[in-house]
């Protein structure tokens, strides 16, 4: 049998035997003995190829060199020379060596340099000089590699500072591209991963000439319960990559959402309250915030004992108990936070009313750890404690404070409910962060409005967050909003329960503790109203107005939904959702002021809306005859649901086009933060399906469309569309070759639908079951339904094509895409113009779920 494979099925076996063994053996010794495995067959390769003949050393660096190595990690190999020239016959034995080794199905990274073309390269790369600290001998001439050792720890290669600081600013890079709590996490080099705790190894390592961590104790850098905290982590992101490596059979470091669900049921997570995978990223996401923490604290501190850096630091006195040192808030006495547990929560205090200081002095931090891991129960049990917790709630700056006391787990010593969420995922696209990171966010976004640089981004808000009666009470809404997420059941009126009993324990009023109970049981309501019902319909906006009350939960409830919107996901907040939020906020407003007197009727805006559009339209040079002519054929609702402009926008551009002639028109300007496109021309079965159609083709999105017909069955369908960013469709390109598209397929007589876009990856591992709802509607001839399903390519082209062959009129649709899930709002009728009875329910259902349980 040729000796490659027979290493390759060696290694094949090996890795079957530790996953056969997986739950016998720690992981740390898996890691070791698969390097040990690979040392023998270096080896024995070396000895096989004779390469001792020819005065080189083999010499294991980076990972391989830690004897650190999972199922397919990369192999990294340096092969020493004696002289910076290697003979053509040495050349082709280091050639035949590292090509048998990739026939054995070895990843081998090497380089052949001599030891001073070594220590030239690693003058102006930390990324080889690191690789060198961990260099280990293996085969080949012992001297080159003494020689090589010796050099890289002479006091003028690399000094403690300057390899220090190349780190440093090394990982600040590397954080700077990947968020600690991305949804696809990369195990190695997210914030809190793998590096992180290589990084702090390295730094000390070079310092103290340290092997392992376990020396660095020994030093006194680290502290007993420390290393065993960092080991721990360690382990644990080494159990997720090996799960990671033998799933994927490659070398994986990101936590695919593909490989997520297989990594959770190899290590053993099962299905209950929470889903495996959400069990195993609750996990992740906590160990990454321990290690940043602890990342943090030890690369401080290390700088703070050898370097000598911090000692110019500008020290301000505070009280007895604090004093500030740069931007670093430090404690006096080492004891007090065990003697005063209140202490913890003044230092916060102190943050808040002190804005030069940004973070805590790692001494300080250390004390903190320790203060934390010691607590008997929940800070919040302590009067003393809550009488801190509330001046922070009532200060300018509470939410910094709060902040920093989320960073370093203090927020759930307070509340054992944030203890819940802490990495609480949820597996979908959507949620782009865990449920505590999410609602840390959220506290910043109600910080920011306050901010006169943000005041463009959220222009009301901006208004109303120093008009609320007490910013405070937001403040807890915003807090307890997804506190109960994870238990089961409604996490709006679980978390309204844990907020009642907040406020009472905390001695707030009656009146407060009811506001913020309310604006947690009600945090979805806005959204929901304003993105997926009609809120041009007056009905629709008392609903909600009936719901708010008044003025003062309106407002309290605008900020915390905008401040939620934008703490979701990266491409949560559009000027779409921003246009609707602030429609349906004056709306209700003025209803709200109206109180009980009758509304306007719908005739008297109908007469007011042609009359602002005739006057514009006159100013056009338009024909008053013409207008008039062509607003005979238009219903009433046609006014009823477009602005004076609008009206005075489409009549022109029909007029002058021809009256009979299909038209397609894209707005120039935004329409409620989107692109508005208006078809017009003689209905025809399948019209939506086609605009539908090419719209996804385009890889546009659909937010908003309004369908209507002429009294003379010409169609009126009003569009609001988006670019896949959230931005309106904006450059002419574009808008003429969606147009020219959109005029093709109007006047095609093929009314079949195309093949569409595949499922892409990143959407298959998720299952979203078809559900179909009926709401009860205000009006006798319509009826309104709710949609949710998996936003597959095509999607709603296919329900416009449902509508037609189930003899469906499709008169208004809202369009919300939530991740990988479609919630779609529709008011329906039937081809003759009445309410769906329960008959045309269930067929419409069947076929929509037929239809659409199928993945591409």
């Amino acid at each position: 049998m040729n000796k490659a494979l027979a290493v390759k099925s060696k290694l094949q076996q090996l890795n079957q035997r530790f996953i056969e063994q997986y739950q016998q053996i720690a992981i740390a010794d898996i890691v070791k003995q698969r390097a040990s495995e690979i040392d023998d067959i270096l080896r024995q390769a070396w000895q096989a190829h004779q390469l001792d003949q020819h005065n080189l050393c083999l010499v294991a660096v980076g990972g391989y060199g830690r004897e650190e190595l999972l199922p397919y990690s990369d192999i990294d190999l340096l092969i020493l020379s004696q002289g910076d020239v290697i003979s053509k016959q040495t050349q082709e034995a280091i050639s035949h060596f590292i090509t048998f080794l990739w026939d054995a199905g070895l990843e081998i990274g090497h380089s052949v340099r001599s030891i001073a073309q070594t220590l030239e390269l690693s003058l102006n790369d930390i990324t080889i000089v690191t690789n060198l600290i961990e260099a280990r001998y293996l085969s080949g001439q012992p001297p080159l590699f003494d020689a090589l050792y010796q050099a890289i720890r002479a006091d003028n290669f690399w000094p403690t500072s300057d390899f220090y600081q190349a780190k440093k600013l090394e990982q600040v890079t590397r954080h700077e591209k990947a968020n600690a709590f991305d949804l696809e996490p990369n195990l190695k080099n997210c914030p809190g991963g793998l590096r992180d705790i290589q990084t702090i190894a390295w730094v000390a390592m070079r310092h103290f000439d340290a092997a392992n961590l376990q020396e660095l104790v020994e030093h006194e850098f680290l502290q007993p319960q420390e290393l065993a905290e960092l080991i721990e982590c360690r382990n644990f992101l080494w159990e997720i990559r090996f799960a990671l490596h033998i799933n994927a059979q490659r070398d994986e470091n990101r936590l695919l959402f593909d490989l997520q669900r297989q990594v959770a049921d190899f290590l053993g997570y099962q299905d209950k309250t929470q889903l495996a995978v959400e069990q195993l990223m609750k996990k992740y996401y906590r160990t990454v915030r321990r290690v940043m923490e602890l990342n943090q604290m030890l690369l401080q501190l290390f700088k703070r004992a050898t370097l000598g850096q911090t000692q110019a630091l500008a020290i301000q006195d505070i009280n007895k108990d604090f004093q500030r040192r740069g931007r670093y808030i430090e404690l006096l006495d080492d004891t007090l936070f065990q003697q005063d547990s209140s202490a913890i929560l003044t230092l916060f205090l102190h943050v808040a009313k002190n804005s030069n200081i940004q973070q805590i002095y790692a001494p300080t931090l250390r004390q903190l750890r320790m203060a934390r891991r010691q607590l008997k129960g929940p800070l919040q049990q302590d009067e003393k404690c809550r009488k801190v917790f509330m001046e922070i709630l009532k200060h300018p700056r509470g939410i910094i404070a709060f902040s920093l006391m989320h960073q370093h787990g203090i927020l759930s010593s307070y509340l054992p409910a944030w203890r819940q969420i802490e990495g609480q995922m949820q597996f979908d696209l959507f949620h782009a962060y865990t449920v505590d990171e999410h609602t840390h966010r959220l506290l910043l976004n109600i910080e920011r409005f306050a901010q006169a640089d943000h005041k463009d981004e959220f222009p009301l808000g901006a208004v109303l967050i120093n008009q609320l009666p007490k910013k405070g009470l937001l403040v807890l809404a915003a807090i307890f909003h997804d506190i109960a997420k994870g238990r089961g059941g409604d996490h709006s009126k679980l978390g309204a329960i844990d907020a009642i009993e907040f406020c009472k324990l905390h001695g707030l009023n009656d009146h407060d503790g009811r506001l913020v109970a309310w604006l947690v049981e009600h945090h979805l309501v806005m959204s929901v109203t304003a993105q997926r019902r009609d809120i041009s319909d007056p009905e629709v906006v008392e609903k909600f107005a009936h719901t708010v009350r008044d003025a003062v939960h309106l407002s309290y409830l605008y900020c915390l939904t905008v401040a939620d919107i934008c703490a979701t996901n990266n491409k949560a907040w559009n000027n779409w959702k921003g246009s609707l939020l602030r429609e349906l906020y004056f709306s209700t407003q003025r209803m709200l002021a109206r109180g009980k007197e009758k509304p306007i009727d719908e005739a008297a805006r109908v007469d007011e809306t042609k009359a602002k559009a005739k006057k514009e339209l006159l100013r056009r040079a338009i024909k008053e005859k013409d207008i008039l002519q062509l607003w005979q054929r238009f219903k009433n609702s046609y006014f009823l649901h477009h602005q004076a402009n609008q009206v005075a926008w489409h009549t022109e551009a029909i007029i002058k086009h021809g009256v009979d002639d299909p038209l397609v028109l894209i707005s120039k300007h935004t329409t409620r933060g989107g692109t508005e496109l208006f078809v017009y021309s003689k209905d025809k079965p399948r019209l939506f399906a086609t605009v539908m159609t090419v719209l996804d083709n385009k890889n546009i999105n659909v937010h908003d469309a309004n369908i209507m017909t002429s009294k003379d069955d010409f169609a009126l369908d009003t569009f609001v569309i988006l670019e896949q960013d959230g931005e309106p469709v904006s450059q002419l390109s574009r808008i003429q070759s969606i147009k020219k598209s959109l005029n093709k397929a109007i006047v095609s007589e093929n009314a079949k639908l195309p093949k569409f876009r595949k499922l892409s990856r990143i959407m298959k591992p998720f299952n979203v079951a078809t559900h179909v709802s009926f709401l009860s509607s205000g009006k006798h001839d319509t009826s309104m339904m709710e949609l949710q399903a998996l936003d597959s390519p095509g999607l709603l082209a296919k329900v416009g094509d449902i509508f037609f062959r189930c003899e469906v009129k499709l008169l208004s649709a809202k369009i919300t895409t939530i991740g990988e899930r479609a919630e779609d709002f529709f008011i329906l009728q039937t081809l003759d113009g009445e309410a769906l009875n329960e008959q045309k329910k269930q067929q419409l259902a069947e076929a929509l779920h037929s239809t659409l349980k199928q993945k591409q």
